[in-house]
């Protein structure tokens, strides 16, 4: 029987704004790991508002360049994607990455399988016991990292006996030599990217499945024509091109990145985890933290198990301070 329930995420100012009495103009949101300073989205011409988008309109092909993969999908942000892939396989047995994006383990439990959540260092001990492993890399919110000889392994494993790897690289921008998705197509081997976290561009709502043609076939059949719209294809199509500011952006991030990490150990908060779009801490007092921090405007993500804040990156120069000015008060009270 399907689950019905909506997961906590970050990024929910307006919850936020109702709970604290603070409008969401006045927050400072470190919550989604969303890169600050995101492309520069041009005007949109008014074609792509009045026409259907088309297949051939570049995006496709500007993908491909951008992720070195030869077959694609287009999807309506990758979870459009999460949330299909467990009906394209009988009921399995399924090993999603924890702690991690929680809607993986959700959407996989939803169509009837039968999911284990293991931990990083587990993972080699568990993928030869099931037929489908779910990997997060690098990992949301711990920031764990796998290299492509590990996950080729681990799919090697699974696609002898019909097994899926699926890899969810929405954090992989910053570090495209780490990415897996050059090694696509191979028989069970998916990839899931998306433009929401590195380009900044979450509200757009694009992202890419990657894999053999005879799977993303299947997909497309379910997802159905016009996944993503034309308004969204012709930014994603353009800010794919874009080398330049890629380059320059990945340079940036990995800086930021560090600087996160050195901000938050200088107040008492080493990460144990994180990369160049967040910082994860671990801590027994995270849940007072996130509160105390909320009372100064400054949104974090919080999770419960185990009990550890995520902080993204604050983005313009007076946001770094005001936020060290809050961790200065909060450790100095």
């Amino acid at each position: 029987m399907s689950e019905h329930r909506e997961l906590e995420h970050g990024g929910r100012l307006r919850h936020a704004a109702v709970r604290y009495g603070i409008a969401p103009g006045d927050w400072l949101d470190l919550s989604t790991g969303v890169n600050p300073d995101g492309w520069p989205v041009p005007p949109i011409p008014a074609k792509a508002w009045s026409c259907l988008p088309e297949d051939d309109d570049g995006l496709e092909s500007a993908a491909r360049a951008y992720y070195g993969a030869q077959h694609l999908l287009p999807v309506a942000g990758s979870q459009a994607a999460i949330q299909t892939l467990p009906y394209l396989r009988p009921r399995s047995r399924v090993a999603v990455i924890a702690p991690g994006y929680n809607e993986h383990a959700h959407a996989w439990r939803s169509a009837g399988h039968e999911v284990s959540e293991v931990a990083a260092e587990r993972i080699a001990v568990e993928a030869p016991k099931v037929d489908v492993l779910v990997i997060i890399n690098p990992n949301n919110p711990t920031g764990t990292s796998f290299t492509p000889i590990q996950l080729l392994g681990w799919h090697a494993q699974l696609a002898t006996r019909g097994g899926w790897l699926v890899v969810d690289e929405a954090f992989m921008d910053a570090s495209p030599e780490a990415s897996v998705a050059p090694y696509c197509p191979r028989p069970g081997l998916v990839v899931l990217r998306s433009l929401g976290k590195f380009f900044g561009l979450a509200g757009i709502r694009v992202g890419f499945a990657l894999g053999d043609q005879e799977l993303l076939a299947r997909l497309r059949a379910r997802l159905g024509p016009w996944a993503v719209n034309g308004p969204a294809r012709f930014v994603a199509t353009h800010a794919l091109l874009d080398t330049a500011w890629q380059h320059d952006t990945r340079a940036q991030l990995v800086r930021a990145g560090q600087r996160l990490a050195l901000l938050l150990a200088r107040y008492g908060l080493a990460p144990d985890g994180g990369c160049a779009h967040f910082q994860w801490v671990r801590s027994a007092r995270a849940a007072e933290l996130h509160e105390q921090l909320a009372q100064h405007d400054i949104f974090t993500r919080l999770y419960d198990q185990p009990a550890s804040l995520r902080f993204g990156l604050p983005g313009h120069e007076q946001n770094w301070m005001r936020f060290e000015r809050a961790l200065h008060e909060l450790t100095h009270t």
